[in-house]
């Protein structure tokens, strides 16, 4: 066991070298309200990809020198304040945009122009600012928000998201949903909005109707416009709805589909596109510009334009060979891993100088020291 002094030079060398030895601590302040959202999803990766960076996470709000805030609620807005105030480090992550706010719910449209003024004001508080893409790194630039901007993926679990046993996965979805074997099977996730593209989706699959139709995900029914309650009531007899399952199921899913379709006309980065291409199941999504730059058509996936188009790529899938694509879907998944994510985390930290001791060194010592000891 190390002895305090041989503890000390180790610290004062890993000080020396630039090494973060500042604790984060994710806030997760409103957590419940979008625990199954991709929001959520995004605080849960967050706590791994500290792990794979080898950044530590503090378990307390008191011991942290850098507070992640993933949610634009009033109490997040008073949590930043407060950090900023006890001299700690804001690192705001940008997940909302005013884009991908409009369609969302009843009243998003008529509120979005105020939501935007509303996100700006809570990125703002950050010392520095993260977001998915570069796409809508762009989007918060352009709103005028003074602080740095980064984007760094959400990431991808790459050693949860794959397939076991394809064939037994195929087996246990279709039992499940007590769907024929020669049956083929597309796979949706999302929440019921019609920003996510639910209406297209309950379009396309009364246009095939020898396919079976899964979406997985809900959403909060007093939320729901009247015009996709009424859609869903009217839905085909090909479609399912899965709801809300747990992330193995979901997996499982993905990993037994035939294809995974993706009708979404607005995100940040999508992380159930990025679970389906690291389970290797071929996918179709529209051509938005989110995509633009790190999605190649016909390469990691077949991007389309209409609901005629859609069902030519799906057609196309069934039909012939895929695993050049799938290959090529789950390298892109890898370079999106959590991990890389982790490892661009760390970039940031020390390029925006998020990482800059604020203790005094000798203060520094002491803590560290003594924790150890403890």
């Amino acid at each position: 066991m190390l002895s305090v002094e041989d503890k000390m030079l180790h610290l004062e060398e890993r000080l020396r070298m630039g090494d973060e030895i500042m604790k984060t601590y994710i806030y997760e302040g409103g957590f419940g309200i979008v625990a199954k959202s991709g929001v959520g999803s995004a605080i849960k990766h967050q706590k791994n990809m500290l792990k794979q960076a080898d950044i530590e996470e503090a378990k307390s709000w008191k011991e942290a020198d850098i507070i992640h805030m993933n949610t634009v609620f009033p109490d997040s807005v008073l949590a930043a304040c407060l950090a900023k105030m006890q001299g700690k480090k804001v690192v705001y992550y940008g997940h909302s945009t005013m884009e991908d706010f409009r369609n969302s719910f009843i009243g998003s449209n008529r509120f979005a122009s105020l939501f935007k003024k509303w996100i700006c004001f809570c990125y703002s508080l950050g010392d520095i600012v993260i977001t998915p893409t570069e796409y809508s790194k762009g989007l918060l630039e352009s709103y005028g928000i003074q602080k740095k901007i980064y984007a760094v993926s959400n990431g991808v679990d790459t050693e949860f998201f794959q397939s076991r046993n394809k064939e037994k996965e195929k087996q246990e979805l279709h039992e499940k949903y007590k769907i024929p074997m020669n049956r083929k099977v597309v796979v949706s996730a999302g929440h019921l909005i019609r920003r996510k593209g639910i209406l297209d989706f309950l379009e396309l699959a009364k246009m095939m109707p020898e396919i079976t139709f899964i979406w997985f995900g809900g959403g909060n029914d007093s939320l729901v416009t009247q015009e996709v309650k009424e859609a869903v009531k009217k839905k085909s007899e090909n479609v399912i709805f899965a709801g809300y399952v747990e992330a193995e199921e979901l997996r499982n899913a993905y990993c037994g589909a035939d294809a995974f379709a993706f009708f979404s006309y607005e995100e940040t980065e999508g992380i159930v596109v990025l679970e389906a291409l690291a389970c290797e199941v071929p996918v179709v999504l529209r051509d938005i510009p989110v995509y633009k730059g790190w999605i190649q058509d016909q390469v990691q996936a077949y991007k389309v334009h209409n609901l005629e188009e859609y069902k030519h790529n799906l057609m196309h899938i069934f039909k012939e060979n895929q695993e050049e694509l799938k290959k090529n879907a789950r390298e892109l998944a890898e370079q999106r891993s959590i991990r890389s994510a982790g490892e661009r985390l760390k970039v940031v930290y020390r390029l925006s100088g998020v990482n800059v001791l604020q203790s005094t060194y000798k203060g520094l010592l002491h803590r560290s020291v003594w924790k150890q000891e403890a």
